[in-house]
C-alpha cells in the first residue's frame, strides 16, 4: 500500500538524518517530496536516491530562518506540484551550554530555528493549506485531509541538562502544534508533533567526531559528550538508540490517512524511555 500516492510533501532539513530518511520513505509511498536543506549537497544526494528508486523529488535549498528562503520554498513547491498536502518541520540543530554560561545568541538561535521558523513556514503555507481547504468547503464539498507534522524532542517534553535553549524551542513547538490543531481542525488539517529521543544522527553522535555546522558566520560543534551519551543510553529500556528509518516511520504515520482523526498529539519515539 502506497499511503501518500499523489500527495506533495515538504520536508525541511531533509538532506541528512531523520529528514532524509523521511524523504525517502515518503517518496516510496508515492509522494512528490520537496527536499529542503540549508546545504544543497546532501539535499541533492537525498533527491538522487529518490530518483534512483523511481520516486519524485524536487530540491529547494533553504535556510528556514530567512524569510526570503521560506517564500522561495513555498513558491517553488506550488509552482512544481500545484499545492501542498503535507508539511514536515524537521530542520534544526543544537547549540548546547549550561544556563549560567549561555549567551543571548545561543538562546535566540535555538528559538529561531525550532519555533519561529516553523511558525513562519506554516504561515507562508496558509494560502495553500487553510485557504484551499476553506474553498473546498465553500464549493459544497468536504476539504481533503492535509497534514502538518512538527518535530519536537524528549528534551522539550522532559528537559535535559545543558539544553535550556533547545528545550524551550522544542517545548514551544508543542504548544504551537496543539493550538493550531484546534484552530485548523475545522478545515480537516491535522497538526501533530513527534518528540524524538535518542536517534542516531550527527546531533547525537560523539562530539569527539568533530562534526560542525555553519550558522550566520558561527562554526558550531555538533554532537554530545561521551559521558552524556552513556547516561542517556543507559536510560533507554530497549538498550539501543533508534535509527533514522525508525524515526521516519512515526512521521509517515502522521502524514498518512492512518492519522486522519488524530490531531493535536505528541508522540514520543524514545525506545520506551
Amino acid at each position: 500500500m502506497r499511503l501518500l500516492e499523489g500527495k506533495t510533501a515538504i520536508i525541511t532539513g531533509s538532506g541528512r538524518g531523520i529528514g532524509a530518511a523521511a524523504a525517502r520513505l515518503f517518496a516510496a509511498h508515492g509522494a512528490n517530496v520537496v527536499v529542503s536543506d540549508i546545504d544543497p549537497v546532501p539535499a541533492n544526494e537525498t533527491a538522487s536516491a529518490i530518483h534512483g528508486a523511481g520516486g519524485s523529488a524536487l530540491v529547494v535549498p533553504a535556510d528556514v530562518t530567512r524569510d526570503g528562503d521560506i517564500e522561495e520554498l513555498i513558491g517553488q513547491t506550488v509552482s512544481a506540484y500545484g499545492g501542498i498536502d503535507i508539511l514536515v518541520n524537521n530542520a534544526g540543530y543544537t547549540w548546547d551550554g549550561m544556563m549560567h554560561k549561555m549567551s543571548d545568541e545561543q538562546w535566540e538561535a535555538m528559538l529561531r530555528i525550532h519555533l519561529t521558523a516553523p511558525f513562519k513556514i506554516i504561515r507562508a503555507a496558509i494560502p495553500y493549506m487553510r485557504e484551499v481547504a476553506k474553498a473546498e468547503q465553500e464549493d459544497g464539498g468536504a476539504a481533503k485531509a492535509r497534514k502538518i507534522v512538527n518535530v519536537s524532542s524528549t528534551t522539550g517534553t522532559r528537559g535535559n541538562i545543558g539544553q535550556t535553549n533547545y528545550a524551550a524551542g522544542k517545548a514551544g513547538i508543542i504548544g504551537l502544534t496543539r493550538t493550531l490543531a484546534k484552530e485548523w481542525g475545522a478545515f480537516n488539517i491535522q497538526v501533530n508533533a513527534v518528540a524524538f529521543g535518542f536517534i542516531e544522527t550527527r546531533l547525537t553522535q560523539s562530539d569527539a567526531e568533530g562534526d560542525f555546522t555553519e550558522r550566520d558566520g558561527q562554526r558550531i560543534k555538533l554532537g554530545m559528550p561521551d559521558k552524556v551519551r552513556d547516561v542517556i543510553f543507559n536510560q533507554i529500556p530497549m538498550r539501543r538508540p533508534g535509527t533514522v528509518e525508525e524515526a521516519a516511520g512515526a512521521l509517515l504515520f502522521f502524514a498518512s490517512p492512518l492519522s486522519n482523526y488524530v490531531s493535536g498529539q505528541v508522540l514520543e519515539v524514545a525506545g520506551g524511555w
